[in-house]
């Protein structure tokens, strides 16, 4: 019987256990003093990240700016990316991709998609908002410390940051 009660229990304890991790939003945004279509100029290939990215030192990549397009973005720090064109938008000049492969060594995350649109800001310029979801690096109940939610968050909002803010210097020409 105390069996029996202990498998019950287990049971019914058995989802609660399992929940796994919750999607990471991250959400950067900078305003340009410049118009919307010479920030999508510089900004808005899918194979052009290497020349205003800071992060970034190079960018292989096949199928151009058509869905289901590819890249491989080598980072300065070590390690790649592999990532697929979900959507491209020239004249919302907005793009969408996905990671395809998880390179813990490169960024601490499992998976991530992320958009990235040049609009009109309403103090003049232009908006650009560059944001996503993701999960953590390793998904288990209890990651490591350099794979948890935290280590996933900063690392992807400091990519993020680090690219606007030097895109934002190469169209001002700062």
């Amino acid at each position: 019987m105390k069996k029996a009660v202990s498998l019950i229990a287990f049971l019914l304890a058995a989802p609660a256990l399992a929940h796994g991790p919750t999607p990471i939003k991250v959400d950067e945004t900078i305003v340009i003093s410049a118009d919307p279509k010479a920030v999508w100029a510089v900004a808005g290939k899918f194979d052009g990240l290497a020349a205003w990215h800071p992060d970034v030192q190079a960018v292989k990549a096949k199928g151009g700016d058509a869905a289901g397009a590819e890249r491989e973005v080598t980072l300065k720090k070590g390690g790649a990316l592999k990532e697929g064109l979900d959507e491209y938008d020239a004249a919302a000049h907005k793009l969408s991709w996905r990671m395809s492969d998880p390179n813990l060594d490169a960024l601490p995350v499992s998976s991530y998609t992320l958009t990235f649109t040049v609009e009109p800001a309403a103090s003049g310029g232009s908006q650009v908002k560059w944001y996503g979801r993701l999960y953590r690096g390793d998904t288990s109940n209890e990651p490591p410390e350099n794979l948890n939610d935290d280590a996933a968050r900063t690392a992807m909002a400091t990519y993020l940051h680090n690219g606007l803010e030097s895109l934002k210097r190469k169209v001002e020409g700062k």
